[in-house]
């Protein structure tokens, strides 16, 4: 709470100081769009997006976010919410861009009707500048991907499978292929085990399905999952496979079971991407720019990534009891 507190007051203050009086010609309507409600990376990414939402309540606007149901058809299940704040008069939306060829069409059609949009999450700067994203804010997912592999290659973990629950979805493929070049650089090799999209939060199906994995090919050394909660059913299939003592396990994104099995020495490392600065930012700057006609000069504004392993694990605990990381 410390930290989300901290920032919505140096953001106000910061409004404060440039704006001394009620200077919009109207109240934004922001649309963001965003993953499911159990999803637990994005609950931390929704907290970041209601901090930003009182600022922008504060000023006469209103966020609106928009949730998939689910993540089997992301693509054209985004695109709809995309179209859907179109239609309910947004003044700004933001998404991410997890399938262009579904989503673009989507993004042009509120471009076309004089919305701003920002990108963030997913997509990259390419994405966003091609769009004509007024920013793109998170992290670039081949770079952060590369970062563990890269990790990975250093501390001689030699046969990786990097676990997708959501096939098809460029920020996953695109970490999965740094995974792979990453690891290959160093003389090694990775694999992706890609899984029906229906399996994302079904702890037991991904679970079975790394354990049978690594019954099959007891040469993998290395596994990485795309999101903390699959990270806790990898753990379990390494524990049930007897495999501790050869299997590094690695992840994106933070959460307290993630911080303690690093601490506890059963789990390598986490790349975090920050999801709550993601929210907050993508709305606090959308508003801002649909408002105030602000624009950063710089692009894009990353938030990772940063490998959490044994030697930092401490300094990001707070955040996780905070809600924020």
């Amino acid at each position: 709470m410390k930290i989300s507190a901290n920032l919505l007051k140096v953001a106000t203050a910061v409004l404060a100081i440039t704006f001394a009086g009620p200077t919009m010609a109207g109240a934004a309507k922001i649309a963001i769009i965003g993953g499911r409600t159990d999803d637990p990376f994005f609950a931390i990414v929704k907290r970041g997006i209601d901090d930003a939402a009182k600022i922008v309540e504060s000023r006469g606007g209103t966020v609106n976010y928009l949730a998939l149901q689910t993540y089997d058809n992301i693509g054209s299940d985004a695109a709809a919410l995309i179209r859907t704040a179109v239609s309910q008069g947004s003044t700004g939306i933001a998404a991410p861009n997890w399938v262009p060829d579904a989503e673009d069409p989507a993004f042009k059609a509120a471009t076309d009707a004089g919305i701003p949009i920002m990108v963030y999450n997913s997509g990259g700067t390419d994405k966003a500048k091609e769009l004509g994203a007024i920013n793109y804010v998170g992290t670039e997912d081949y770079v952060a991907g590369l970062a563990a592999g890269e990790y990975l290659g250093t501390n001689k973990v030699k046969n990786v499978i990097c676990v997708n629950t959501v096939p098809g979805a460029a920020n996953l493929e695109a970490r999965c292929k740094g995974i792979s070049d990453g690891v290959t650089k160093a003389g090694f090799k990775s694999t992706q085990l890609p899984l029906p999209a229906s399996s994302f939060g079904d702890a037991t199906a991904v679970s079975e399905a790394i354990k049978a994995t690594l019954a099959k090919d007891t040469t993998i050394d290395g596994v990485v999952t795309m999101g903390n909660q699959d990270a806790s059913s990898a753990a379990l299939a390494i524990a049930q496979a007897n495999a501790q003592d050869r299997v590094k396990l690695g992840t994106f994104n933070t959460d307290q079971a993630s911080l303690d099995r690093i601490k506890q020495g059963t789990q390598m490392f986490a790349v975090d991407q920050q999801g709550y600065l993601q929210g907050f930012l993508a709305v606090f700057l959308l508003e801002s720019y649909a408002t105030y006609g602000m624009k950063s000069p710089t692009m894009p504004i990353l938030t990772g990534p940063a490998v959490v392993d044994a030697k930092n694990v401490d300094a990001t605990l707070a955040g996780v009891a905070a809600g924020v990381r």
